[in-house]
């Protein structure tokens, strides 16, 4: 992804959702599943190089593709070649999961599968993007039980982990956003971008003490429900919350109450936005210091601030199935 960040302010109090709060049975008991063995294990099978066209890629596909499947998702791929700078000619694959394939509407979690060509480095992309897709196939499995009501209705899930979003050369539109901007315009011409509510794009997470904003005017609301489940989680006093920050004087919370309304930053989202897909983009600013480096390994990684991240998503989740009739205004 690019970035150029120039004003921020506080966020208005547009709400274009309809939206119920989680009861408080319900938080409490979506709030106490987890694996955090399965969150770890999956990001050790995506931890690997994995540049397009490559073995550690399609290793890396194959085990997304199984551990959706194993679970009961419908999975797809959505195939094309493409030629880019340096390696020449690819094929790149999109795998889309769904609960319901024959849902009217979906929510969408997504990220981005694909590893960084850095020529003779060997680039991991811990948390570009390996801890994203963990989180996941981590959430599709902690929430087995309670998406199985989700298999036959008109609001649904989908998961989808696009390839080819990092460039080969210097970012350029044309190299860049591979399998997104293909997707985004397949959907346009068959006529299916209407029946997404919001795409949530999660990218560049796993590192300590993350800050996170929101950026899109018409999903105000939805971001203010994220600042309002990391609160009731925070109350908690779950260890991992308390214990994840590395700023032990002064802990903050992930999610900011204010907009980055001039932000451009260019990402998988990005083909989808110019289509009028209502957009969250959960992604921090500033970026990990380690960015597009060899650092970003595993040693990158605070699965504290993880396992949080990975509750808050799952809880907004359900929140957004369970509400079940969300509308535009």
């Amino acid at each position: 992804m690019e970035t150029n960040l120039l004003t921020s302010y506080n966020m208005s109090c547009h709400v274009p959702y309809y939206v119920e709060e989680l009861s408080d049975n319900d938080f409490y008991s979506l709030n106490f599943l987890s694996d955090e063995s399965h969150l770890k294990e999956a990001v050790k099978q995506i931890l690997i190089p994995r540049v397009v066209g490559t073995n550690g890629h399609k290793k890396v596909r194959q085990y997304i593709i199984k551990s959706l499947r194993d679970l009961e998702w419908s999975v797809e791929l959505h195939k094309f070649h493409e030629k880019v700078p340096i390696l020449g000619q690819l094929e790149f694959q999109n795998i889309i999961a769904t609960l319901n394939p024959n849902a009217d509407r979906y929510l969408i979690l997504s990220c981005h599968y694909d590893s960084k060509y850095m020529g003779d480095l060997q680039f991991l992309g811990a948390t570009d993007s390996a801890v994203p897709c963990a989180m996941l196939l981590n959430l599709a499995k902690v929430l087995k039980t309670n998406l199985a009501d989700f298999r036959n209705t008109p609001l649904s899930l989908m998961l989808i982990f696009f390839d080819g979003e990092e460039a080969f050369g210097e970012w350029l539109p044309e190299d860049s956003l591979y399998g997104s901007r293909r997707l985004a315009r397949k959907w346009e011409i068959e006529g299916f971008l209407h029946k997404i509510d919001m795409l949530m794009l999660l990218d560049l997470l796993g590192s300590p003490d993350p800050t996170f904003y929101n950026f899109f005017s018409n999903t105000e609301s939805w971001y203010s429900r994220l600042l309002s489940l990391e609160e009731r989680f925070a109350k908690t006093g779950f260890p991992t919350y308390d214990n994840s920050s590395i700023n032990q004087v002064q802990a903050q919370h992930y999610f900011q109450a204010r907009s980055l309304r001039s932000a451009s930053i260019q990402d998988d989202h990005t083909p989808f936005l110019k289509r009028g897909v209502p957009i969250l983009h959960i992604i921090p600013i500033p970026f990990p210091s380690f960015w597009h480096t060899i650092e970003d390994n595993e040693s990158a990684i605070d699965y504290a601030t993880t396992e949080n991240l990975a509750r808050i998503v799952r809880l907004f989740t359900m929140q957004y199935l369970l509400s079940g009739i969300a509308k535009k205004i």
